[in-house]
């Protein structure tokens, strides 16, 4: 370092030091900083994209698709008369593309569920980076995520991965590269910074969390790698905003924290498990806020607590208002769900809650969601209006599944079967709650099974759908 260089450094240490910042403030600001000359501008990232891009695959999806040839095969008019033989039956190929990210050196890939979501058999095929390709098989797909996790069939090959990185310690305006193959185009690498953080207004999943980027994202980029300066994986690349398909610069990318449970749980062979909370949550509104005498309308408003759940023994209670999950702020339910569910499942963690003008810290436990009653799924059969519908018991770990956000008991509807009397009554939908039958309350499958086992000439069906109770008449 020369002299200038000496002096130039000596002086802004010690402004640095004159503004209250301590010399550990000061290595940090000397690891995020902005370009000082022509000579930094010039820097490449080749070196980054060298250290992460033989990671990155191609995914390929291939299914065979029964269609019928006539135009007018799945028009319900001629359906009626002509049933299920009008139109001859062809086979076609369906294909679908999309990346992923080896994650360790045994082939385990991490991708998108959208992008391998296919009904039927199908065939996967992943393409590296340096032109090799190997079949590969699902091990875990975790829909409310919006992730999956592949197997490559290659055994005694060791393959190029990425490692992953804390995704909290992203910071706002951080740079980032995505890496991915758009449109099919072959594998291509876009730069951009952190635009945001916590995002939880993008409805792709279940799990509402998002880092948002300008690092131009667009279709067949999903599963792709997000990276850091240090070529380390901080997130899965999922969705865009667009109007016209291709980017606009706002691109949204699954955190790492969030990838690392779920590859971690598919390694271990089992599903995903998350902690359960036990409550029902609401968004702090300016209007709540003001009524809770909070300074502003942020963090996750308790609205029920089921009963022996962990939330229900840390004593919270309706009306209180969580801020902080273990010193990570809250701005609404689905941050709270992200940083509560992102949490390993054993010992506790510590909540920071608002109540009556006052904070409170609480503890609760990281404990998985009971499967009591055990959900006996069924499929109805016999002669009455509901065979052919798949139900099941309800119980805190199927309402955790299926993300129903209150205390609800009875009997489920898990599917519908096309073609069977449940489905011609175009009235009964998955995810609907059998409270009553014929007057008789229904709290399970067996004793929904007897009471169909029964001929009626009608049947008086009360069910709940969306927290709203119907009331039906069913012919018999």
């Amino acid at each position: 370092m020369n002299t200038l260089s000496i002096r130039a450094f000596s002086a802004i240490a010690a402004l640095i030091l004159l503004a209250g910042m301590s010399l550990a403030d000061l290595a940090e600001a000397q690891q995020r900083q902005v370009p000082s000359g022509q000579a930094q501008v010039k820097l490449s990232y080749a070196p980054v994209v060298k250290r992460a891009a033989p990671a990155v695959v191609n995914v390929y999806v291939r299914r065979k698709v029964r269609v019928r040839s006539s135009p007018f095969a799945n028009d319900p008019f001629f359906s009626r008369f002509f049933g299920g033989g009008f139109g001859m039956p062809r086979e076609r190929v369906q294909s679908s593309l999309g990346s992923g990210v080896i994650v360790s050196p045994d082939g385990v890939i991490v991708t998108n569920h959208h992008v391998i979501k296919a009904r039927g058999e199908a065939k996967i095929k992943v393409a590296l980076a340096d032109k090799r390709e190997f079949p590969a098989r699902v091990i875990l797909k975790d829909e409310r995520t919006d992730l999956a996790v592949l197997r490559l069939d290659a055994p005694g090959v060791t393959f190029p991965y990425l490692k992953f990185e804390d995704s909290e310690g992203l910071e706002v305006g951080d740079i980032v590269l995505a890496i991915g193959n758009p449109f099919g185009v072959g594998q291509t690498v876009t730069s951009g910074i952190v635009s945001a953080l916590a995002r939880t207004q993008v409805g792709v999943a279940d799990y509402k969390f998002f880092i948002q980027t300008d690092a131009a994202i667009n279709p067949g980029n999903s599963g792709g790698a997000l990276v850091d300066m240090a070529g380390r994986l901080v997130g899965v690349n999922t969705a865009i905003y667009s109007r016209s398909g291709g980017s606009l610069g706002i691109g949204f990318a699954i955190p790492s924290n969030m990838v690392r449970q779920v590859v971690v749980s598919a390694l271990r062979g089992k599903s995903v498990k998350r902690p359960w909370f036990g409550a029902k949550l609401q968004k702090v509104t300016p209007d709540i806020a003001e009524s809770l005498g909070l300074d502003r309308p942020a963090g996750a408003l308790v609205q029920q607590v089921h009963k022996s759940s962990p939330a229900h023994k840390a004593k919270l209670r309706p009306g209180d208002v969580i801020v902080q999950v273990s010193e990570k702020s809250v701005a609404d339910p689905e941050a709270f769900r992200y940083r509560f569910s992102t949490r390993p499942l054993g010992g506790s963690v510590p909540l920071l809650v608002m109540r009556e003008g006052g904070k409170i810290s609480v503890t609760v436990s990281l404990e998985e969601a009971p499967e009591t009653p055990p959900r006996n799924e069924t499929e109805v059969d016999g002669r009455n209006p509901f065979a052919g519908a798949r139900v099941a018991n309800l119980s805190p770990a199927l309402t955790e599944e299926l993300s129903i956000d209150e205390e609800a008991y009875g009997v489920i509807v898990l599917d519908v079967r096309r073609g069977t009397p449940a489905s011609n009554t175009r009235f009964l939908r998955p995810r609907d709650i059998i409270v009553a039958l014929n007057g008789k309350r229904i709290k399970s499958v067996s004793q929904f099974s007897e009471v169909v086992k029964h001929s009626a000439r009608q049947w008086r069906v009360s069910l709940k759908r969306n927290g709203r109770i119907l009331n039906v008449v069913i012919g018999g």
